[in-house]
């Protein structure tokens, strides 16, 4: 349970922050740049939560609170050290839920000739923002993984991946069905 009463504490003034673990990093240590990176896609998406529709807004709660497990997943690393709480992971049930997700709305969408480009509604534009902001987390996370001593869970890597799938698709289920994407056309400037 988390229980917040006190919300500064003076303890990240001189640039470190504590991990769910209980160890301090500096503030700009990778893993922190990743459940950081977290915390703004579940920003960006509270905001494209405001044009949406029910059916896309239920969705993007769950996707949200799933955000939540994310950053306590990416803040406690797995060091085979006993911990005093059980630690909160992303699992490949939560994964399977995104995939469900995507070929439901994605059912309705007719296939595309071009790319998308990042407009139409307010909705569709938010959505787009959010998923470049996962693939950021995402590249930050497998960063994260490659580098000595850190672990990043695989189900991890797999739901952020997931997840911009699913925000792209969302994108264009919330252009109207993908009726109101803006596409590429290639050279049309030139």
């Amino acid at each position: 349970m988390v229980r917040l009463t006190k919300i500064y504490t003076r303890t990240g003034d001189k640039g470190t922050t504590a991990l769910g673990s209980g160890e301090r990093r500096l503030k700009s240590d990778l893993r922190v740049e990743s459940y950081g990176t977290v915390d703004e896609l579940n920003s960006v998406i509270g905001v494209a939560r405001l044009h949406s529709d029910p059916e896309l807004d239920a969705l993007l709660s769950r996707i949200q609170n799933d955000l939540f497990d994310l950053g306590a997943d990416l803040s406690t690393p797995e060091t085979g050290e006993p911990l005093p709480f059980e630690r909160l992971a992303i699992v490949a049930s939560q994964v399977e839920a995104l995939e469900r997700a995507i070929d439901t709305l994605n059912a309705d969408l007719q296939p595309l000739n071009s790319f998308v480009l990042p407009a139409g509604s307010p909705a569709s534009s938010h959505l787009h923002v959010a998923r470049t902001v996962a693939r950021r987390a995402e590249r930050q996370m497998v960063e994260l993984s490659r580098r000595e001593g850190e672990r990043v869970s695989e189900d991890a890597l797999k739901y952020v991946n997931r997840l911009s799938d699913f925000l792209f698709v969302a994108a264009r289920h919330a252009n109207g069905r993908g009726q109101a994407d803006v596409l590429w056309v290639p050279g049309q400037n030139r």
